[in-house]
């Protein structure tokens, strides 16, 4: 499996994740953004490692590397790691995954696209990835071949993003809620909500209603002091519990989340109210267990009713619709991966230097037909010398770039020569 030629540069990725380690192991490789500065400083100390980005997140820890030799990067890691995060190699070893050359492309194309996310689709990572090469530019440890690798992943997690639906489908219980409201109300903007309770998810859910810039938020809590906070947090109005009935009459949303044992808004409260809401649409998210709200309430005209195991079906059914869109994500990630080799391939001296020939003679012959075709009346040895003319200045003209491009530089210069030249020449 490993390892690459000494002699060649190879990109490396070593790393572990949430697929891979439990979370306590996770939490104490972690490095945390003050650290990571100091760890890519020893990294790349190491005479192996020449070029080196770390990514340290809640779900992963991976360094991305370069190494003219494999092995003793490798080992290196693992060492800096161990020393690092004071803990033995042979606690975290056999959790790590270790990926070279193209198998390192597309693993960090499909990390940067949020393929290999635990939640696939989630945009995170990539603000994550851009921080973690951004750090890793300004402690000077990235180059040629990974800066152009990190920004060709920038490029592949934008086409993922826009060229398929990975990111289309709600895959939190707050998302979907809010999902849900639109379907029913078209938008969100200026409705009121009532919030009953005080749970997490129903304060992430109240979160995501205040970017669609709801109206009022009333907030109902049995301990009236705790409703006034909560009230203060999101710009709101703190209610007694026992105004909740009145406030059903003027509310869109109802999101209730509280620890009561019977419901708290039952069918018959509803009865008389509908009459006095003229039959305007009302949406309640109970996110309660045991629930808050009487389900029989879903039987009643223009009352809209959904609770947990109603919103937990809805992701389970979005995320998988975000793994069938996933497959077109990882045919756009195996073309970049291709693309991303045919550079690699250039950065050698002798793809290089038969391209630049190629591409001048092929200039110098399409000129020389041009000239044969207006000088018809030349006989055939005129034309043939005019052929060795051409052919003789194409030899002179790539004889000092040629001399030059197979001078015995160092691995950096060699890289950076040769990417100039390709550059120069557009030969990609």
């Amino acid at each position: 499996m490993l390892f690459a030629s000494e002699t060649m540069s190879e990109i490396l990725l070593i790393g572990l994740n949430h697929k891979t380690a439990p979370v306590e192991l996770r939490e104490c490789l972690a490095i945390s953004s003050e650290e990571t500065p100091v760890a890519l400083n020893k990294l790349q100390e190491s005479p192996f490692i020449d070029e080196c980005l770390l990514l340290s997140t809640c779900n992963r820890v991976e360094i991305l590397l370069t190494s003219d030799n494999s092995l003793e990067a490798v080992n290196t890691v693992k060492n800096i790691m161990s020393e690092f995060n004071k803990t033995p190699v042979s606690r975290f070893e056999k959790h790590l995954y270790i990926h070279e050359g193209e198998a390192a492309v597309r693993h960090i194309f499909r990390v940067s696209a949020s393929l290999d996310s635990m939640i696939i689709g989630e945009s995170q990572i990539l603000g994550q990835i851009k921080n973690a090469h951004s750090v890793a530019c300004a402690n000077n440890t990235t180059g040629l071949i990974l800066n152009r690798l990190l920004h060709r992943a920038f490029s592949v997690a934008k086409r993922v993003r826009t060229e398929t639906g990975i990111g289309d489908h709600a895959v939190s219980i707050s998302h979907a809620a809010i999902e849900l409201g639109k379907k029913i109300f078209d938008t969100l903007e200026n409705k009121k909500i009532l919030l009953i309770g005080a749970g997490e998810m129903a304060e992430l859910a109240i979160e995501q209603l205040i970017r669609k810039k709801v109206g009022t938020i009333y907030v109902a809590n049995r301990t009236f002091k705790n409703g006034v906070a909560l009230a203060k947090k999101f710009n709101g109005e703190a209610i007694w519990f026992e105004e909740i009935m009145n406030h059903l009459k003027i509310v869109d949303v109802v999101i209730s989340s509280t620890g009561a044992s019977e419901f708290v808004v039952t069918r018959n409260h509803l009865k008389g109210i509908m009459g006095e809401r003229f039959n305007r649409p009302i949406f309640f998210i109970d996110i309660a267990v045991p629930r808050n709200i009487d389900p029989q309430i879903n039987r009643m005209s223009n009352i809209y009713v959904y609770d947990i195991d109603d919103l937990n079906g809805i992701v389970v059914g979005n995320l998988e619709e975000r793994k069938k869109e996933a497959t077109k994500g990882e045919r756009i990630v195996d073309e970049a991966v291709i693309q991303f080799s045919k550079w690699r391939e250039g950065m050698d001296i002798v793809p290089t230097i038969i391209a630049l020939r190629e591409k001048i003679d092929r200039i110098a012959k399409t000129e020389v037909e041009k000239i044969q075709k207006s000088l018809k009346h030349l006989s055939k040895e005129d034309h043939l010398v005019i052929s060795r003319m051409a052919e003789t200045m194409v030899q002179k003209v790539l004889h000092d770039p040629t001399l030059f491009l197979k001078k015995d530089l160092e691995n950096d210069n060699k890289s950076l020569v040769i990417d100039f030249t390709r550059k120069l020449f557009h030969l990609d």
